[in-house]
């Protein structure tokens, strides 16, 4: 078997890779998760976390209502269901393979629940949610949500060994031809895939060259310059005009790949808030404290 990788002319390099850390949050879900409020290498992008359990009760009490304001979240679920309430009275449930997406801007307070299986043995809950800056002079804008069920995310094949792509946000280049994704909307033009490679598969994917790039490794192994990288690692790409994967020979791998327009500007994060400066976090927990947030 020959693991060996050569990067291919213009393909990005392999900067360095992130392990994900064993945290919680909301009513005490335990989650997996890699932040990057203070490094310019995750922008747009600030944070992913992974819910990856068959215990339902390392899940089940979800996220009780919280607030937002400054930035937009992607959840995509891989297997189980999550329901979404907000203040402005939106509610829906995404179940596997599906995503839903919100713009908190100024503020927006929501609940994000999850279902639990009638049969606790064909359970379990494997998903994402990914946190996404807003520019500076869209923070204050009006929030928005929406599902994307299964269904509308497209599957296309990369090869006759069963890899495959689904493209969740963004544009894509895939087989030479330019195809967009459900959720064209997100902020700095950030675009999610899940790309899942065949035992020993590679592809090139080509990208826009003044986006950022990082992938997660959410199942099996990534072959790269650097040696092979397992599952639960995020890894931060270089300048280049595409983006090449390689699983190992052994076994095939599961990807989330997301690419973005840097954004270039200050980060100032507290709790759920991610604003530009200091005075503006303390003017959100103001606004929270004083039930205007979200006026």
């Amino acid at each position: 078997m020959n693991n060996a990788f050569e990067r291919r002319p213009g393909a990005r390099p392999l900067l360095r890779g992130v392990g994900s850390q064993a945290s919680a949050d909301g009513a005490g879900v335990r989650i997996q998760r890699v932040a990057g409020f203070d490094s310019p290498d995750f922008s747009p992008f600030l944070m992913l976390d992974e819910i990856r359990s068959e215990n339902a009760d390392d899940y089940i009490a979800g996220f009780p209502p919280h607030p937002h304001r400054g930035i937009e979240t992607l959840t995509y679920m891989l297997n189980g269901e999550f329901e979404h309430r907000d203040h402005l009275g939106n509610r829906g449930a995404v179940s596997s393979g599906g995503a839903q997406w919100m713009r908190a801007g100024r503020g927006i307070v929501h609940s994000e629940m999850p279902a639990q299986a009638e049969n606790p043995a064909e359970g379990g809950m494997h998903g994402f949610q990914l946190w996404i800056n807003m520019a500076a002079a869209d923070k204050m804008s009006k929030p928005t949500w929406r599902d994307i069920q299964s269904a509308e995310i497209p599957e296309l094949a990369l090869d006759s060994a069963g890899s495959l792509i689904r493209l969740i946000a963004g544009e894509w280049t895939v087989g030479g031809e330019k195809r967009r994704a459900p959720l064209t909307d997100a902020a700095a033009e950030a675009a999610v895939a899940d790309i899942r490679l065949a035992a020993g598969a590679e592809v090139n994917l080509p990208l826009p060259l003044e986006h950022s790039t990082m992938v997660f490794v959410y199942r099996g192994a990534l072959v790269t310059e650097r040696g092979t990288i397992a599952r639960g690692n995020m890894l931060l790409y270089g300048t280049g005009e595409s983006l090449q994967l390689r699983a190992r020979d052994q076994e095939g791998a599961g990807l989330l790949c997301l690419h973005g327009l840097p954004l270039r500007e200050p980060v100032a994060h507290y709790g759920p808030f991610v604003m530009n400066s200091r005075e503006e976090i303390e003017q959100a927990l103001r606004d929270y404290n004083n039930g205007t947030l979200t006026d």
